[in-house]
């Protein structure tokens, strides 16, 4: 596998394209990503019981086509806990791009994100619309979908399957309110391979575990969380079935994508500068580890003890404690970096000057070793930080 330089666009016969519409003020807030073809799709969703309009419309889609040809997207208005109005508006812009692209309603798979409670516009809507392209700017839909992040999160990887080249792009937005269970903030992956939509949800749902519901940032899992892929046939390799040598390589790729915007996602949470990792290793059995890293990633603790650069490791054993696994706990390690500060389930002295160096640094590794098996589990997420308190105390202003 080749990681390349590329966006949501880069595999074969799809485009997208961004703008500002004017949902927001000034930044770019309208995007869709758009394939040539009919594609093979699969998704996964929040599992907050509150569900945005868009989701109810795209999970609607994708069940009575079974395929996907464009994604719109919009940031500056969630269209959340908007009642039958919202639900209206959200399958009028699936409308309003199907007719735009001359493909069936059903065809169009749509999100939003932003304040939660606010109409969405349908006059800003529509004039947006009109001025989309096919084959536009693919980087401005990466822009399109940002709330608060710092940044827009892309990646594309390309893989040989026989004497195809298939590529594999993805792109997420993410920074705060990111605890998913299920799905994470808004996550769009294309492919250009040849396979089944039951297949590619059947790799979507074995990786999103290990990837997108190992992050956390604040422990708010938000309305609008969603993840879809599309794959199009256009790389003409074999297909891919489930049970073979392509489908793992295909699995491979997929896990590398999500992972890779998993942890861009946890990095760029709202007020962070440190991300930090989480590895549990030597454990009973993979949930468990999974469990216990995300507990301690996840815990306010931990996150301000990082963010003060602090190795407080009581606060990393405490988050150990409440993780809900039932594991002996008379002989674990915890490591900061490389730097053990507690072994055996007992305190170890350590190096001043070293552990200054580790604590300084912009990623924080914390090993947790428990010696009772040989599983293993990571998770993401970033410190707790004075600026997080105040982007979400102003958020609405």
């Amino acid at each position: 596998m080749k990681v390349i330089y590329g966006n949501i666009a880069s595999p074969l016969g799809f485009s997208a394209d961004g703008l500002h519409a004017g949902f927001k003020k000034k930044k770019v807030d309208l995007g869709w990503v758009v394939s040539e073809v009919p594609a093979s799709v699969a998704g996964v969703y929040t599992t907050n019981k509150i569900i945005a309009a868009p989701l109810v419309v795209t999970k609607d889609a994708v069940a009575k086509a079974g395929k996907m040809q464009a994604i719109v997207a919009n940031s500056g208005c969630a269209n959340s806990c908007t009642g039958q109005q919202g639900l209206d508006d959200a399958f009028t812009m699936q409308k309003w791009t199907a007719e735009k692209l001359g493909i069936t309603q059903e065809m169009v798979g749509v999100a939003s994100t932003g304040v939660i409670g606010e109409f969405l516009s349908m006059k800003v809507l529509k004039n947006g619309l009109s001025k989309l392209v096919v084959n536009g700017n693919a980087d401005s839909f990466s822009q399109a979908i940002l709330t608060t992040d710092t940044g827009i999160k892309t990646v594309a990887v390309t893989e040989m399957f026989g004497h195809a080249t298939v590529t594999m792009a993805g792109v997420a937005k993410g920074s705060g309110m990111i605890h998913p269970n299920m799905a994470t903030m808004l996550a769009f992956i294309t492919c250009d391979a040849t396979i089944s939509s039951e297949t590619l949800q059947l790799a979507l749902s074995q990786n999103v575990e290990k990837t997108f519901n190992q992050i956390t940032v604040d422990g708010d899992t938000s309305t609008n969380d969603m993840v879809l892929v599309l794959s199009n046939g256009y790389a003409l390799n074999q297909e891919i079935l489930p049970d073979t040598p392509d489908f793992e390589k295909f699995s491979t790729m997929l896990h590398f994508v999500m992972q890779d915007l998993a942890k861009k996602i946890a990095s760029d949470g709202e007020g962070a500068t440190k991300l930090i990792e989480v590895n549990v290793v030597n454990a009973p059995n993979t949930e468990a580890a999974r469990m216990m890293a995300k507990s301690v990633v996840g815990s306010s603790l931990v996150k301000t003890a990082i963010f003060g650069e602090d190795p407080n490791w009581g606060r990393i054993l405490a988050a150990v404690g409440y993780a809900g696994v039932e594991v002996p706990v008379e002989n674990i390690d915890i490591k900061l970096g490389k730097l053990p500060v507690m072994l055996a389930s007992k305190p170890v002295s350590f190096d001043e000057g070293e552990m200054v160096d580790i604590m300084q640094k912009k990623q924080i590794v914390i090993t947790v070793d428990l010696h009772s098996g040989n599983a293993s589990g990571q998770a993401w997420g970033c410190d707790l930080s004075y600026d997080y308190v105040k982007i979400n105390a102003l958020y609405r202003t």
